[in-house]
């Protein structure tokens, strides 16, 4: 498997030294998104790594998609968001991760009716995530996941 990004927070996530983790599901691990243009993007990163759902069982298969749900649930529940988006691409990282995209009704008509990727490249790259100013929500959504795990 090739190396990436998302191979390293897996990595750190494990070690306790990945900031960007919000916590740990059955199926793995939630990280706030790098990019926080739509506030509480998150991606779930499948922990053990496969390279894609059809890699798992029926039993892991379920898992994964209960895990990713729950953290849209805890993203309607935390955000004012009105809708969340999945995507599950796996072409420029071929292992199994989620993107979990919540939107919102004050996005422009034009780009919220279409991806979430439909921004800009400049509007997507100007939002950061900033840990600082993300972990009161990374604290609300780790909550909110854990409650609904239970």
């Amino acid at each position: 498997m090739p190396d990436s990004h998302f191979l390293t927070r897996i990595e750190t996530a494990r070690t306790g030294t990945n900031p960007t983790i919000i916590c740990r599901v059955p199926s793995g691990w939630v990280a706030l998104a790098d990019m926080q243009y739509l506030r509480g993007y998150c991606i779930l990163l499948a922990d053990p790594v496969v390279d894609s759902i059809n890699a798992l069982d029926l039993v892991a298969r379920a898992r994964f998609m209960t895990d990713m749900s729950i953290v849209g649930d805890a993203l309607l529940q935390v955000t004012d968001s009105f809708r969340i988006n999945y995507g599950m691409l796996s072409n420029a990282d071929p292992y199994l991760h989620a993107h979990i995209v919540p939107r919102y009704r004050d996005e422009p008509e034009e780009i919220r009716r279409h991806l979430p990727w439909s921004y800009s490249k400049e509007h997507m790259a100007a939002n950061p995530i900033d840990l600082e100013r993300d972990r009161d929500l990374m604290v609300d959504l780790k909550q909110a996941i854990e409650r609904l795990i239970e």
